[in-house]
């Protein structure tokens, strides 16, 4: 979606006190590592399979397609960065997109407790918002810091609103649709159960 308050990248120029936040290295690590287990002892048994047919070509295919995308997506994630200063804000997501707001833009800030999905245990999340509370920049402790959340509060010289009490998505697409993704917006379709006639 585009950003109303959007300034060129050459508006906000990098300075010694700049603040580069990256992502949490630990979550692309667990994703390596989850990638590795899952797919390593299937294509051991598609190799095997396929080796003395001849049909090991087209695993072999679809092998280094889902390499090329793990490669591409560790990029993605390396790169992946917010840079903070009294100036603004300028990130870089995860598929190269580079968003840069001026300070002049920023209207407030809002640190939340979210539930996880499916689980028990809550993670931050930091929404950085224009005057009007249109969603600028958001940090989900899924992937960044408490400490790079407290950096970017502490890098903004406008108000912040913390919320007493834990949140569910369920609440803020009630109460705040606009500072979530639009895919968050709306709620999940139940699974189609299939039911035995008698």
């Amino acid at each position: 979606m585009p950003n109303k308050h959007e300034v060129s990248e050459n508006a906000l120029p990098s300075t010694a006190l700049d603040h580069e936040l990256r992502p949490q290295p630990n979550l692309l690590r667990q994703g390596i590592i989850a990638v590795a287990a899952l797919t390593t002892p299937v294509f051991a048994v598609l190799y095997w399979m396929s080796v003395p047919n001849g049909q090991w070509p087209s695993v072999l295919g679809v092998h280094l397609v889902i390499g090329l995308l793990t490669v591409l997506f560790t990029l993605g994630y390396l790169r992946a960065s917010i840079r903070v200063s009294a100036r603004g804000i300028r990130e870089r997501g995860f598929f190269g997109r580079t968003h840069a707001t001026s300070i002049d833009a920023v209207g407030s800030i809002l640190l939340l407790e979210i539930y996880r999905d499916s689980a028990l245990d809550t993670q931050p999340q930091l929404f950085v918002c224009d005057r009007d509370g249109h969603l600028l920049l958001r940090m989900r402790g899924l992937f960044w810091s408490r400490t790079d959340m407290d950096t970017v509060i502490d890098s903004l010289d406008v108000p912040i609103e913390v919320a007493d009490g834990v949140f569910t998505t369920s609440d803020l697409r009630r109460t705040r649709p606009e500072l979530l993704y639009w895919f968050e917006r709306f709620p999940r379709v139940p699974g189609l159960r299939m039911r035995a006639r008698a």
